[in-house]
């Protein structure tokens, strides 16, 4: 007799494993899942802040701008200004205006900016005659001392140059400004600087 280990078997295979499948598509297997991708309003959303933040950083951008827009006499050519009787101007010139901050200093030119902000009264020594003075223009008169308008920005103010005193002086004055910084400005001039012909070129 053939013991059991000897035995070829008793009619009966051994089992193999299978592998059991449910017969769905893979994809069916997931459906309970949350789908990963983003809201159409979280991307909106998302969308929308960087934009919001370039266009206030534009708009910022352009009001600073607008505040520091440069003024007529910045652009005047000012080949005296080194003159030692600019420099006798400027320390003569008032401290502070009403309604503006106190005297700021660069070189011969000597600005007050504006306690609300707008352009600074400003006033340069040193800068070339007018070449648009001549016998027909009109001056303006303020404490003896005779003003040439040079440049009118509407809204904005009016730039002026002393003609009959040497070396010339050139002066914005913006709509804030009033009288009393070309009144001032002028009694300075008239203290100051020595007087000279009206120059038609």
């Amino acid at each position: 007799m053939r013991s059991p280990e000897d035995s070829p078997g008793d009619g009966r295979d051994t089992p193999e494993p299978t592998e059991t499948t449910t017969g769905e598509p893979d994809h069916a297997r997931y459906e309970g899942r949350s789908d990963p991708r983003l809201s159409p309003a979280l991307i909106a959303t998302l969308i929308t802040i960087p934009i919001m933040l370039i266009v206030g950083f534009i708009a910022f951008a352009a009001l600073k701008s607008s505040d520091q827009q440069q003024i007529p006499v910045d652009s005047y050519a000012a080949p005296a200004s080194a003159d030692g009787r600019c420099a006798t101007l400027i320390a003569a010139l008032p401290g502070s205006f009403e309604g503006f901050g106190a005297k700021q200093v660069d070189g011969g030119t000597a600005t007050w900016k504006g306690s609300e902000g707008g352009d600074p009264v400003t006033v340069r020594c040193g800068v070339d005659r007018p070449s648009e003075l001549a016998p027909s223009s009109r001056l303006q008169t303020v404490n003896g001392v005779q003003w040439f308008i040079t440049d009118t920005i509407e809204n904005r103010g009016q730039a002026y140059v002393c003609v009959d005193h040497r070396p010339y002086v050139a002066l914005w004055v913006p709509v804030s400004g009033g009288n009393s910084s070309i009144t001032d400005v002028s009694a300075a001039i008239g203290r100051v600087l020595p007087t000279g012909p009206l120059d038609f070129g």
